[in-house]
């Protein structure tokens, strides 16, 4: 993604920083907020001794906002490529200040109260997350939508698929060492920057801790940026597309596990589970589902080689293991076994017609035989062509990141 920037403020990521810290504001027509926001901060800095400045990464207001902030001790960056994500990349790779404390400039958060921020970072803390469930939500801060159900299952999801330690995903308020996360090649444009951030670290193995954050009503009478199911559906996706395992692995795993089960236990006749009779139809259902989770793992590998060609997903341990175990040439022997366990059972088939003297025979009797011979032979051949798929895409095993 490539950010605009001014020329004046454009810098390496590996250039000293002449000051300990800068608190980072996005801004989109800010003007009712963006002054007291900057003020507080000022205060902060000032109270503290800390050498430091007020950014203001401004993406475009048209109401005067950078005037006021400039006005209130502010330097402004002006940063063209819209969106919430590229304004606070385009702050971070501007910002002068070893650590980097962000938040927004709706006066929602406290900027005069940074210190245990500040604390954490000193500590060793590559990033330090603010958790406002824990700190306080005052009433009318937080729509009852994102507090009971956005936030909250993003966050699960969040810590479900990379074991993040974090309990607030989405609060807006947090701090980082600066060449850190700049070493993390963020990318996301929009609000699910914020994600980004949180898994990146996560993968890379960096040390983040969480302090309590209280959120107070924003203080500007204009509708919010956020659109809640586009903005969630965002996040969600990008924690999706990160994690193959949990998008395709564990599925297809599942869907496999289920199918093959349900195949075996109808092989020998019908089941009936307290009055319900599960027969061939059900046989053919998990026959598709075994056929799909072998798809699913096919799209697992091919996700995570090609997230980890283009640099977006980082190494991982499963994915290292099936690349030294996986050849080409055992690929096509693993796929033509399985296709060969179903061509036996075809076969068998065959000889029961042939031994009836090719009269018609009992279809349930003949679909318990030609469902999973159908399945095994579909499957081989999938992990067959699937292998010479992988095989085009050279990736070698490596280490952490």
């Amino acid at each position: 993604m490539n950010t605009a920037l001014s020329e004046s403020t454009s810098r390496s990521i590996l250039e000293p920083q002449d000051l300990e810290l800068t608190i980072l504001m996005p801004c989109l027509d800010e003007a009712e907020t963006v002054a007291t926001c900057v003020k507080k901060a000022r205060r902060f800095l000032d109270s503290q001794g800390i050498a430091g400045e007020v950014l203001v990464a401004d993406n475009g207001s048209t109401d005067g906002s950078q005037e006021l902030a400039f006005a209130a001790g502010a330097r402004v960056e002006h940063i063209a490529e819209k969106g919430y994500g590229s304004a606070l990349l385009g702050g971070i790779r501007a910002a002068r200040g070893r650590y980097v404390i962000m938040g927004d400039a709706d006066d929602s958060y406290d900027f005069s109260r940074l210190t245990s921020f500040i604390d954490k970072l000193r500590d060793g803390h590559a990033m330090v997350v603010g958790n406002r469930f824990q700190g306080g939500i005052e009433p009318g801060a937080m729509p009852f939508l994102h507090r009971y159900l956005g936030n909250p299952v993003l966050s699960f999801v969040g810590r479900l698929f990379f074991g993040a330690g974090i309990g607030d995903f989405h609060c807006g308020l947090r701090g980082f060492d600066r060449n850190a996360i700049l070493g993390l090649s963020l990318q996301s444009s929009g609000m699910e920057f914020a994600s980004e951030m949180i898994v990146k670290t996560t993968l890379a193995g960096l040390s983040m801790a969480e302090v309590p954050t209280t959120l107070a009503p924003a203080g500007r009478t204009r509708p919010p940026h956020l659109r809640s199911w586009r903005d969630g559906w965002r996040h969600l996706r990008f924690l999706l597309m990160m994690s193959p395992r949990w998008l395709f692995l564990y599925p297809g795993m599942m869907l496999i596990a289920i199918g093959l089960l349900a195949q075996l236990m109808i092989l020998q006749g019908p089941i009936v589970v307290r009055g319900v009779g599960f027969d061939i139809h059900t046989m053919l259902y998990a026959s598709a589902g075994t056929v799909l989770g072998v798809q699913l793992i096919v799209f697992a590998l091919l996700a995570r080689a090609i997230g980890h060609l283009k640099q977006v997903l980082p190494p991982s341990k499963w994915f290292n293991h099936c690349l030294r175990l996986f050849s080409l040439e055992r690929g096509i022997l693993l796929g033509l076994l399985v296709f060969g366990g179903g061509l036996s059972l075809a076969l068998l088939s065959v000889n029961l017609w042939l031994a009836a003297n090719m009269s018609t025979l009992d279809p349930a009797s003949m679909m318990r035989v030609a469902i999973p011979s159908v399945t095994f032979m579909l499957t081989g051949a999938e992990i067959v062509f699937a292998s010479f798929i992988l095989s085009f895409i050279d990736v070698k095993p490596c280490g952490k990141m």
